[in-house]
């Protein structure tokens, strides 16, 4: 961050301290939350902050490739990193911005954060870009160092999607990540219904259109959905489409009264749990932090569903020892690497390791281990994470089996039949299949 203490509503000035604050280990997200919040923005100042904010993020190494030539061994404050970081991204990304409209604010937003000899070194980075231009991504040779720099995304992770998926497939993964993500809800058919819920947004002059992934569920434009009347009503829920269909896949039905869901928070898929399932089913919900147990309280309670579902504190790799009630479905929505989730959550490609991965599978592995022994013959259970990466999927599913013959994986079935022509029985949704986010779904029947 910059030395001196600033209080500004420029919404460039927001972009450089709120970028410098993520690298400092502040997700984006709530980072950005937070500020719009704490200043006094008009929507295209949000919107102009928020796409320098993520643009930024999604490009960093683009930026780096093309700044070194220019910047060198220089040591430059951190700060003044972000800011033509966000001069390169509105030059090469936003062509509604002329480019003198883009430096005198770049060197103004230098001087107000630092000082004038600041400005001036910034003022002579950009003009030199404009003389001698950006070099081409083009010349890399190598492939993967090619596809690495052009579409931000560590070497590592490029390597493994292309040996998961093929060099095709993993080329239309890669080259959609850096797609903005859609605004998607869930209508809460506890309450009202799907027409209600279209009438009632279209007032409001949003752009509604139906879901091809999920049911119940739309994809909304034209403002933020978060601020409608709906949504405060708790007609409907904020949720990505593909993080719907693991409780799609549970197969609730009216006799099904105890559900466990393992990891619960926020509690999206808790409340869906709740909307699905029979009047008197009872959800239990679980997560290991307190301040979570109240964000689940807080959703059950918006959208009318609190009197079924009992949170609490508990690691669910603790369930046998705590809990000796038998479930008929149980939700492990595990932690995991996040890698399905890179539109909204970009910084993670930077601070995650292939160590990460394989210690996140273990943490899976255990999790599944642990409430297996809480489900009911016959009973059913989702395992299902927001990766893409099959040491955290297919792995550990595999190894699960290998463990409990007493388990099998069934064909993943969701409202509007995704994918059941694959040869593969777990669902596998990448960010290029349906614009969504990445999602894994596996569906294991108790059989003893």
């Amino acid at each position: 961050m910059s030395d001196k203490r600033v209080y500004s509503d420029n919404p460039r000035v927001l972009a450089v301290q709120t970028l410098a604050k993520i690298k400092n280990g502040a997700y984006s997200n709530l980072q950005l939350n937070q500020i719009i919040k704490q200043h006094k923005l008009g929507e295209a100042d949000t919107r102009l902050l928020t796409t320098l904010v993520y643009g930024v993020i999604q490009h960093r190494l683009t930026f780096e490739y093309w700044l070194e030539p220019f910047i060198g061994s220089k040591k430059i404050n951190p700060w003044v990193r972000e800011l033509l970081y966000t001069a390169v991204f509105q030059m090469q990304y936003l062509d509604k911005i002329p480019q003198h409209a883009i430096f005198n604010e770049s060197i103004e937003v230098a001087k107000i954060l630092g000082h004038v000899g600041i400005g001036k070194f910034v003022t002579a980075i950009l003009h030199n870009i404009s003389r001698q231009g950006l070099r081409d991504v083009a010349d890399i040779k190598d492939d993967v160092e090619r596809l690495s720099i052009e579409y931000s995304l560590p070497v590592w992770l490029v390597e493994e999607l292309i040996k998961q998926n093929g060099d095709k497939h993993a080329r239309q993964i890669i080259t959609s990540i850096n797609d903005a993500p859609k605004q998607s809800v869930r209508v809460n058919t506890v309450i009202t219904t799907d027409e209600e819920v279209v009438q009632a947004l279209e007032a409001e002059n949003f752009i509604v259109e139906s879901s091809k992934v999920a049911a119940h569920a739309f994809v909304v434009s034209g403002g933020h959905v978060a601020s409608s009347k709906a949504y405060h009503d708790g007609w409907l829920t904020l949720q990505d489409e593909s993080a719907m269909l693991p409780v799609e896949s549970l197969h609730l039905t009216p006799d099904v009264k105890n559900i466990l869901d393992a990891a619960a928070a926020p509690g999206g898929k808790t409340t869906q749990l709740a909307q699905y399932s029979a009047p008197d089913a009872i959800i239990t919900a679980l997560d290991v932090h307190e301040h979570k147990i109240k964000l689940i309280n807080h959703n059950a309670e918006r959208l009318h569903v609190a009197d079924k579902i009992h949170a609490r504190v508990l690691d669910a790799r603790k369930v046998p020892e705590q809990i000796d009630k038998k479930f008929e479905r149980i939700l492990v929505d595990a932690p995991c690497s996040g890698f399905g989730l890179l539109r909204r959550k970009p910084e993670i490609r930077y601070d995650k390791t292939i160590e990460d991965v394989a210690s996140l599978a273990r943490l899976q592995a255990e999790i599944l281990d642990s409430v297996s022994q809480n489900l009911a013959k016959n009973g059913i259970m989702v395992y299902s994470t927001c990766t893409i990466l099959r040491q955290e999927n297919d792995d550990v599913v595999t190894k699960f089996l290998k463990n409990h013959p007493n388990f099998e994986l069934m064909p993943t079935k969701t409202s509007y039949k995704l994918k059941l022509d694959d040869s593969e029985k777990a669902l596998h949704v990448y960010p290029s299949d349906y614009q969504t986010d990445g999602f894994f779904v596996a569906t294991l029947r108790k059989n003893d």
